[in-house]
């Protein structure tokens, strides 16, 4: 393999995005010690609009569409992402190259006046940017009140300290990722709030043409978080998972097998369709289809048709 002198990473600028990239830049640099690993920090639309759902705006593809600019453009040679969003439905030329060991996927409850959202008062206001979170927290807590959250991590920690919200879930991962571990008062199994697809990894994405990175970047790979997300998102993609489904699907390996659950919910939480299938490593991609294929047959299509006629 002839390595490349240099390479510049595209990330967004917030807090998170950064440590995500500087990790990966770190890697890198440890990896191949004579290789210069560069940040090129940009700011996105996904970004830019605080004051609506992303799931009004566009979905978690706002978040990607300026790093891949700069990867057409050349101005980078690889993208870092938060792997849940990530588009299921990547195009050509861009190729998810590289999927990383996975951090604590779970949600973290995190509240300045109580430990878990069993604690919770009626009417008490919660919350959260996610209409996966938002449906399964309404099946289990209909008491509670539902509330937007949009900003950087440190934005809706700052809403949560004004007392706008009496609580707000947000992913233990980016939690732990930037020394905020502290600001955890539970973590939340996955059995009362199932993760998004890709939830706690990080993806690379790189154009199909630039091959000269694909072995460069392999020692970055997991294995068993690779065939977990392989999982996740073929249930995703299947379902035409965006920020306007209400979609989880969670997946884990064992030696040799893959286990994977996933839910569709409507919104409210009134309904919720639960679909799970173990199979070898191998058949990653054609077990989440299974599921999907489960989830559609109880019903899940009615849901997903539904959202899709009111965006």
């Amino acid at each position: 393999m002839t390595l490349q002198r240099k390479i510049v990473i595209a990330t967004r600028a917030s807090r998170l995005a950064l440590w995500q990239a500087e990790h990966v830049q770190a890697r890198l640099v440890e990896i191949y010690p004579d290789m210069r690993v560069e940040l090129l920090k940009l700011s996105t639309r996904g970004d830019e609009i605080l004051d609506r759902s992303l799931s009004k705006v566009g979905g978690k593809g706002l978040f990607v569409k300026e790093l891949e600019n700069a990867l057409l453009d050349g101005r980078a040679d690889l993208a870092v992402h938060s792997l849940k969003d990530v588009p299921v439905d990547m195009q050509a030329p861009f190729e998810l190259s590289t999927i990383m060991q996975r951090a604590d996927c779970r949600d973290a409850f995190v509240s300045n006046e109580y430990a878990t959202l069993a604690e919770l008062p009626e009417g008490a206001v919660v919350g959260t940017s996610s209409l996966r979170r938002e449906a399964q927290l309404r099946a289990r807590f209909p008491h509670l009140k539902i509330e937007p959250l949009r900003g950087n991590l440190d934005t809706r920690l700052g809403k949560l300290d004004s007392g706008q919200y009496a609580a707000i879930i947000l992913a233990v991962a980016g939690l732990e990722r930037l020394g905020l571990a502290d600001r955890i008062r539970s973590r939340i199994s996955v059995e009362d709030s199932l993760p998004a697809a890709g939830q706690g990894a990080l993806g690379i994405e790189i154009l199909q043409s630039r091959s000269d990175l694909l072995e460069l970047l392999t020692p970055l790979s997991c294995h068993a978080t690779t065939a977990c997300a392989l999982a996740e998102r073929a249930v995703s993609r299947a379902l035409g998972g965006s920020c306007q489904v209400p979609l989880a699907a969670f997946a884990e390996v064992d030696v040799r097998n893959i286990y994977i659950r996933a839910l569709v919910a409507s919104p409210d939480g009134k309904t919720i369709y639960r679909a799970q299938a173990q199979g070898l490593i191998p058949d990653a991609q054609t077990l989440g289809l299974q599921v999907a294929e489960q989830l559609i047959a109880q019903g899940a299509g009615v849901i997903l048709s539904a959202l899709s006629i009111q965006t």
